[in-house]
């Protein structure tokens, strides 16, 4: 491998790749393991180098998949650029960019304090910055290798009816923020398997990046719009276990004579030290606009206690809720444990829950023509899927969150 001063590895369940951090030089071959799903930047783009990392496939080679470019410190990434997810390790393209409101308690929590927000339940007011994430699709043969530490089907629709219990979910769709962007460039005409990749883009050498959209992305984009928006992302801090949450709205339905307004959220957990910590317990609290307030506690999340490492520093989940009122807020704790069995608690931001959206247009993502294999997965809901990872009948991602094998 080529000398560097400083080299971070990075393991996301089987996979392994690495990256210079000082004394590197831009633009950088990038090479795969065959079957392993692990990347590294190499010396060359003619020599086959084995892994050197502890954790490698035994009788695994590098081969060239693509070079490196310099990532982007201003602008953003057009659509049809190739990159390595920073933290999860996959392989994937951009669709195009989502313009959001980052609100970092972070940052408000190291300014002067100011008045507390009621409607933060008690917090400092946090001011919202521009931050740009990206819709991409993840390259299907990695998504076995990242299934433990993010989920590959967690962008979901309510069905184009009115039957709540019907959830459906577009695999390898994903949404990643700029500095999680490692850009690279390959001279593969279709160097991401995805099976929406070919109906979204096409291969135009002429271009830079050498991928354009197609009027399929386009039309997609505009009819999604209301329901892929990322609009604000929330963000805190504590004991060095970062948490960052995005809600989407999904739209409405009507049950028993009743209006249920449902939300989905996606939530990072990351490890910023080198402990290693493991999630035990999660304390939700939910507030409704018409003035019910439900908490929620439960071992885990999604079924899973998640250990974070020095190795495998995050994970990251969906899950959903549903109120009975246009909007609400949403905040809680999880508690982690440490090697030595002691606990802490660390912070979920709060964060609103709205519904803005024009409820007349339903999502149509799942009517795309079919040219073989599968749009979405259905998932089926048992009833009162209503409180977020609940452990009982209501747990959308535990025993109501099953994906079936029929094809929409």
């Amino acid at each position: 491998m080529a000398t560097c001063a400083a080299r971070r590895a990075l393991a996301v369940g089987s996979r392994w790749w690495s990256r210079s951090l000082t004394g590197a030089r831009w633009p950088r071959p990038l090479c795969a393991a065959a079957g392993a799903g692990a990347f590294s930047p190499a010396a060359t783009t003619t020599t086959r180098r084995h892994l050197s990392s502890r954790n490698r496939p035994e009788g695994k080679v590098l081969e060239t998949v693509g070079v490196f470019e310099v990532p982007k410190q201003n602008g953003k990434y057009e659509t049809g650029q190739l990159f390595l997810h920073s933290i999860f390790g996959y392989r994937g393209v951009v669709l195009f960019p989502w313009q959001a409101r980052l609100y970092d308690r972070d940052v408000a929590s190291a300014a002067p304090e100011k008045a507390e927000n009621p409607a933060g339940h008690g917090s400092k007011e946090v001011k919202g910055k521009t931050h740009t994430y990206y819709q991409v699709l993840i390259d299907a043969r990695d998504c076995p290798h990242i299934s433990q530490r993010s989920q590959t089907e967690a962008v979901t629709f309510l069905a184009n009816h009115d039957d709540s219990r019907a959830l459906y979910a577009i695999p390898g769709l994903d949404y990643v923020s700029h500095e999680d962007i490692l850009p690279y460039t390959s001279t593969d005409q279709v160097p991401i398997q995805h099976e929406l990749f070919e109906r979204f883009l096409l291969y135009d050498q002429t271009k830079a990046p050498p991928f354009v959209a197609r009027e399929t992305l386009r039309a997609w984009q505009e009819k999604n719009h209301p329901w892929l928006e990322l609009s604000d992302v929330h963000r805190e801090t504590t004991e060095n276990i970062r948490v960052t949450v995005i809600p989407f709205y999904m739209g409405m339905r009507e049950a028993q004579n009743s209006h249920v307004y449902w939300w989905r959220y996606c939530i990072r957990l990351e490890n910023l030290d080198s402990d290693v910590v493991q999630l035990r317990e999660r304390h939700w609290r939910i507030f409704s606009l018409s003035g019910t307030l439900e908490t929620v506690r439960g071992r885990g999340v999604v079924g899973r206690e998640p250990v974070l490492s020095k190795e495998q520093p995050a994970f990251q989940y969906s899950s959903h809720v549903s109120l009975q009122a246009s909007s609400g807020h949403m905040w809680g704790t999880f508690r982690f444990e440490r090697p030595d069995g002691s606990h802490f608690d660390v912070r979920i931001p709060p964060f609103s829950l709205e519904s803005n959206k024009d409820e007349k247009t339903p999502p149509s993502g799942l009517h795309w023509p079919r040219r073989g294999g599968r749009q979405a997965s259905r998932v089926s809901w048992s009833n009162g899927c209503a409180s977020p990872e609940h452990d009982s009948a209501k747990h959308p991602d535990h025993k109501c969150r099953n994906l079936a094998e029929e094809q929409l």
